[in-house]
């Protein structure tokens, strides 16, 4: 990922924070012919107790999935991916730069936040880890609702038999990139204006427009 910079994210704390903010991700993986597959689902992070990785990302796809009949090697570490996870993004309009007004030497960007976790890859088959990880991420999205669904609401054998469809995916994340590209290296009446626009203009909550502006 091109990382000028202004716009690099690598404190722990932030990273983790955003991939927490933003939990369903991209899979990057290669086929044995070469084939390059993206697969989308939700991850959860887990912070390393000590050691050389930063942690690892569980989740889980399909049985069917072509990622979990012969791509990879089950027992071993030895697959190389790529999780993607994209932050707040939006379009910054020109219109909304002071620049504009005073001299129009003013171009459109981009401003998004994104993490890649560049990851060792293994597949788990296990019933108990697998009943474990779906209560997790269950509890997980259904935290902030006023009256929680839960794994046990539901019958227990309808719920194994869920759980035999589908294959564990488990990331020992070897590195961790992000990217915070938010104007946060132009001046603060900038920052603020752009902050404004994207709140008054396209709807963004504080939190995603003070994100999107630089502004800390």
């Amino acid at each position: 990922m091109y990382q000028p910079n202004q716009f690099r994210l690598d404190d722990p704390g932030a990273l983790k924070q955003a991939i927490d903010q933003a939990p369903f991700a991209t899979l990057i993986t290669q086929s044995e012919k070469g084939e390059l597959n993206a697969d989308h689902l939700p991850l959860l992070f887990e912070a390393a107790d000590g050691g050389s990785s930063p942690g690892t990302l569980r989740g889980h796809i399909a049985r069917a999935n072509p990622l979990a009949s012969g791509r990879v090697d089950c027992q071993t570490l030895d697959c190389q991916a790529l999780a993607i996870f994209h932050g707040p993004q939006a379009y910054i309009t020109p219109s909304w730069y002071p620049a504009k007004r005073e001299h129009g030497k003013v171009v459109p960007t981009w401003n998004y936040q994104v993490v890649h976790a560049h990851c060792q890859l293994r597949l788990i088959d296990d019933p108990d880890w697998l009943k474990a990880l779906v209560t997790e991420l269950t509890n997980r999205f259904e935290r902030d609702r006023e009256t929680p669904w839960a794994v046990n609401d539901a019958p227990a054998g309808f719920i194994d038999r869920m759980c035999r469809a589908i294959i564990g995916i488990e990331l020992t994340i070897e590195r961790l990139e992000g990217k915070r590209k938010a104007s946060q290296h132009k001046p603060m009446e900038e920052r603020e204006s752009i902050q404004q626009g994207l709140r008054d203009e396209s709807g963004y909550d504080d939190a995603d427009s003070l994100c999107l502006s630089g502004i800390d």
